[in-house]
């Protein structure tokens, strides 16, 4: 009787967390529409305008450093295509993460749902838009007589999904202290202006003697990453390594994320 009892306990607990499961995707998913609405409200319109900042970056440091101070670089502005536009998602989803609890407090007051969707959702919005982006990536690549590879059918994912997980536990970490400390946006913004000339971005690894690539990507985040992306979208490959040192990024910043998230939140409520 006691087994029965505990069986039918177990499978009304089962029941129970798959349906908060089923709700918890039902609410991304709706939380992740208001947002795309938002941005693609007027369809094509809404599609330039958003592909129209790394664009328009990529223009600007092309002619300051590729026609004004004659960077030689093959394919420059391809190479500058393939790194902006990993890089604003990147950026955007660390740049935007500070104000995300904030931001959301009127959400988070009327409904009772897990706080951490909400850096999910905005994270996954970002993410979506560089998938929107990469048929403009692919005319650029037809443009310098190249085209995609069939590699992109298993490093996209791989790419996809460990940058998901590191800004996912970057945002999670950052919207939570700026709770506490409201100034962290600021500091945010500087750090990330100061990373992205640190990170192959508007430049190659090669510009590094070959010694220091290595050194390069373990001693910043971002770097094997960005390295990989161009990599993939231009050659076709991937470096393994870069991959592994992503993967441990990803995860370290999940774990932190996560756990500043969890010692947090419980003051949530108090602060917003």
């Amino acid at each position: 009787m006691n087994s029965k009892a505990a069986i039918d306990k177990g499978r009304v607990r089962h029941v129970g967390s798959h349906r908060d499961w089923e709700n918890y995707r039902d609410l991304v998913i709706v939380l992740l529409q208001r947002e795309l609405k938002v941005r693609y409200n007027n369809k094509l319109l809404g599609y330039l305008w958003s592909i129209a900042n790394p664009l328009t970056s990529a223009l600007v440091y092309f002619v300051a450093f590729g026609l004004i101070m004659r960077v030689r670089e093959p394919n420059y502005v391809l190479v500058l295509v393939s790194g902006l536009f990993p890089w604003q998602w990147f950026s955007n989803s660390v740049g935007s993460a500070p104000n995300l609890f904030v931001g959301s407090a009127s959400l988070i007051k009327k409904l009772n749902f897990p706080r951490n969707i909400v850096p999910l959702c905005a994270v996954l919005n970002h993410m979506i838009h560089y998938i929107a982006s990469v048929p403009v990536i692919i005319l650029f690549l037809y443009i310098y007589q190249q085209s995609p590879h069939w590699s992109w059918l298993y490093g996209f994912p791989i790419l996809l999904l460990i940058q998901l997980v590191m800004v996912y536990g970057i945002a999670l970490g950052l919207s939570s202290i700026n709770l506490f400390f409201r100034d962290l946006e600021r500091l945010t913004s500087i750090i990330t202006h100061f990373l992205f000339f640190l990170t192959p971005v508007l430049y190659t690894l090669d510009r590094f003697p070959p010694q220091y690539h290595k050194l390069v990507v373990l001693m910043n985040p971002a770097a094997g990453l960005m390295v990989n992306w161009r990599q993939l979208i231009m050659e076709g490959t991937l470096n393994p390594f870069y991959v592994l040192v992503s993967m441990v990024y990803a995860a370290l910043f999940f774990v932190i994320g996560y756990a500043v998230y969890k010692q947090l939140s419980w003051k949530f409520a108090e602060l917003l």
